[in-house]
């Protein structure tokens, strides 16, 4: 796509489209992409990003993200901030995967100590995680457990014995959504939930053995302190609420359509459908988003838990002696109660970001001490073929995005095409010769995650890192993956 003339470019990595540019806008938008990316940016991210920049009580700019694609409602990528009396809460600018997000679990294992059992490793992963469409964990819980769950987050799984007492603070809000109210949370979501702790599910969802390459350290200081070193294996899972979080935003979606009128409330595109935050509507829909969100966290703690599991199943020995710490967990589907900067005051917002992740940097308020130097871990996964990146979060990304960046490389083209370009069966060969054993559930699915449908992934993290909104630490490669 030739770039709009519309456009002014702001800096080598950022876009701005005016207010004139579409009736009904009230902030500008910005797209962080560098100029390649640019060019090959779907129309449809443009089209979109505007259309959230129209909404009510939105403050400083609608934002989309290099990764940025065609989406629900919100451009994948995109990032808005609401004001907390005008603004507005919107299941399209969350999505219907509620909290699908990464976690990157560090190991004390080299390359040398896994030659010869990647194999064994995938395998035994794939045996212990389900996945695909409808997997069910092994987690059984009654009704009332369930509920729990979803209103403590990670601690209550931890509480069982479902990990260490230290993950919790290893995770994004210590993964758990202090607002989560059960109570409106429909018995559809609930039934569709209450098996599915502990499962990967399918899509682009995944969990991959990664090795650290001595030439993708960017950062040998920030990289010693989270405990990466050259070599190293580490576990990186990509999941979040299942169906459960689904229900949750379909269930609204119909809720926010009826409510609208009432409000007074027009959108371009019906994708957009949304209720002020502090009515009824808006303040019962954000409690049982956060149920979802508990119920990510506590899926992918559980994961965590099992990944432990079988990787002292195949060492022979526990996951204390192998190290096995949780770096970090971060959502990239939430919608957020923060406070932040804005035309030089401090307001608290509702900050939405659908495909994009928290940056925060050094001294942020809600991070855990021990990243407070650093700025918080930023995990950005890739395609299956091309690796992925652990980034760290900025006092850049404070002041320009809302504490916001890429959450992964972004799809190029639609799951349908990418299938009709490549057979499963040949993917999964070729992989293999390349030295990346691929477990799959199904062929069709794994030829839906082929590189080829994905941005490249260094572009991507070039146009953050060079915008300051995150910076780059170390590269990940693939050379196990279980594929949902």
């Amino acid at each position: 796509m030739p770039i709009p003339p519309f456009m002014t470019k702001i800096s080598p990595t950022e876009w701005e489209i005016p207010i004139s540019h579409k009736k009904g806008m009230r902030v500008p938008a910005r797209i962080i992409a560098t100029e390649k990316l640019m060019a090959d940016m779907d129309e449809g991210v443009i089209n979109q990003v505007t259309n959230v920049a129209t909404m009510p009580g939105i403050v400083g700019h609608a934002y989309c993200m290099p990764d940025g694609h065609w989406g629900y409602g919100f451009p994948i990528g995109g990032v808005a901030a609401f004001d907390l009396d005008e603004g507005v809460i919107s299941p399209g600018g969350i999505g219907f995967d509620i909290n699908c997000g990464m976690r990157l679990v560090t190991t004390n294992l080299t390359v040398d100590d896994v030659k010869g059992r990647i194999k064994e490793l995938v395998d035994t992963l794939y045996k212990t995680v389900p996945a695909g469409v409808g997997s069910k964990g092994f987690l059984q819980l009654s009704r009332s457990e369930f509920i729990n769950l979803v209103t403590e987050g990670s601690k209550y799984v931890i509480n069982k014995g479902y990990g260490w007492e230290e993950d919790a603070g290893h995770t994004e809000a210590s993964g758990c959504i202090t607002d989560a109210n059960a109570e409106q949370i429909s018995e559809k979501a609930i039934t569709r939930g209450i098996n599915q702790i502990g499962t990967l599910g399918s899509g682009n969802h995944y969990l991959e053995i990664q090795r650290v390459d001595e030439s993708l350290i960017h950062d040998k200081v920030i990289a010693k302190k989270w405990g990466i070193f050259k070599d190293q294996i580490v576990v990186m899972v990509h999941c979040g609420s299942r169906g459960f979080g689904h229900q949750v935003a379909t269930d609204y979606l119909k809720i926010f359509l009826d409510a609208m009128p009432k409000y007074g409330i027009t959108v371009p595109d019906r994708e957009l459908a949304c209720a002020p935050f502090s009515s009824p509507e808006g303040q019962k829909y954000f409690q049982a988003m956060a149920c979802a969100a508990n119920a990510a966290f506590a899926n992918r703690q559980v994961i965590l838990h099992r990944i432990r599991e079988a990787f002292a199943k195949v060492f022979m020995t526990d996951a204390e002696k192998l190290d096995m710490h949780l770096l970090y967990d971060v959502a990239h589907n939430m919608a957020k109660l923060e406070t932040h900067m804005v035309d030089g005051k401090k307001r608290k917002l509702i900050v939405h970001r659908k495909g994009a992740t928290r940056s925060f940097g050094p001294g942020a308020e809600d991070l855990n001490p021990l990243f407070s130097e650093t700025g918080q871990p930023v995990i950005l996964g890739g395609s299956m073929e091309t690796g992925s990146y652990l980034l760290a979060g900025t006092q850049v990304a404070m002041e320009k995005t809302f504490g916001s960046t890429a959450h992964g490389s972004g799809r190029t083209m639609s799951r349908t095409k990418a299938v009709g370009m490549v057979r499963g069966e040949k993917l999964l060969k070729d992989m293999g010769d390349r030295g990346i054993y691929v477990k799959a559930v199904s062929m069709s699915g794994l030829a839906e995650e082929a590189g080829f449908a994905y941005k490249d992934i260094h572009e991507v993290v070039k146009s953050i890192d060079e915008a300051g909104i995150s910076k780059k630490i170390v590269g990940l490669l693939p050379i196990g993956n279980v594929k949902g």
